[in-house]
């Protein structure tokens, strides 16, 4: 069983096992109440212990962070490509191709997934956890964790400084200005159980974009989401009158030109949420959004 160790500061002296597990672990009550009634999820200097238990400076306090049982989702390893990146104990970042989502659905049954890759790579008896998801035909950088502890404190953290995403996209012609906020509210689509769009009821969104370089079709986009609804860049450049080269749900569907909506995660950089490492990867653009700003 996975476990996580940290040593007791003057500070935290005489504090109670449960307070750090909340503070500077980030356990919840119910994950607090599941490990001590483990044999060896909560120990003190290599001995059982409870929640009430007080702790001494320097006392050695180790917690059970692996699953108990995996997902209870079925899922089929499969032979496909998925490069890793970056892999520790904890998590790893993979750089998704398209043509991949992440966990299966009823909608893309038979689609490969990010699990099945990993579960064919690493064995299927492994556990993961996708963090930021992407859409069937985005690429790149995707964090998945190892654990459901670690999914947890990722998920806490998207949407902050410490959990930086940044995409790359082309999109049809050139906005003006080039660079900016997009600060539009996004709900579901009247009739469709796919789509969305602006409207006013919808949930508060906002996009930031820069124009990088683009040719008399074509934009290459830098964009960070502060938010993080369904399709929100998507929407967001639609919205703008310059929706994303090949989108066929918001554009302008055209396999010949690019098979997928123009769209990848560029960089990742997050704070490693157990030893505190800031991880900082890229992924290159694709050759399939590369080809469309050499035309």
């Amino acid at each position: 069983m996975q476990t996580i160790s940290v040593t007791i500061t003057a500070e935290e002296a005489g504090r109670k096992v449960r307070g750090v597990m909340k503070g500077r672990l980030g356990f919840s009550s119910h994950a607090i109440a599941s490990l001590t009634r483990r044999e060896t999820g909560i120990l003190v200097n290599g001995q059982r212990a409870f929640s009430t238990a007080v702790l001494r400076e320097g006392d050695v306090l180790t917690v059970e962070i692996g699953d108990v049982r995996p997902p209870d989702e079925k899922i089929i390893p499969c032979d496909r490509p998925l490069p890793i990146v970056y892999e520790d104990e904890y998590l790893l970042v993979v750089n998704k191709p398209a043509g991949m989502v992440a966990l299966a659905s009823s909608f893309l049954p038979e689609t490969p997934t990010v699990a099945g890759a990993l579960a064919y790579q690493k064995g299927a008896s492994a556990v993961f956890h996708v963090v930021n998801r992407l859409d069937k035909g985005t690429t790149g950088l995707m964090a998945v964790a190892k654990c459901g502890y670690v999914h947890n404190l990722l998920r806490r953290m998207l949407h902050s400084d410490d959990f930086y995403r940044e995409y790359r996209a082309v999109c049809l012609g050139r906005p003006c200005p080039e660079s900016g906020v997009i600060d539009l509210p996004i709900g579901r689509k009247d009739g469709s159980a796919v789509a969305r769009c602006v409207r006013p009821d919808g949930a508060p969104s906002r996009s930031h974009y820069q124009v990088l370089q683009g040719n008399a079709l074509y934009s290459l986009l830098a964009l960070r989401p502060e938010t993080g609804r369904t399709h929100q860049l998507r929407v967001h450049m639609a919205a703008m009158g310059h929706p994303l080269a090949g989108d066929w749900l918001y554009g302008t569907e055209d396999p010949d030109l690019i098979p997928r909506p123009a769209l990848h995660s560029y960089r990742l950089r997050l704070r490693h949420p157990v030893t505190g490492e800031l991880l900082d990867q890229t992924a290159p653009l694709p050759e399939d959004m590369a080809r469309l700003l050499r035309e």
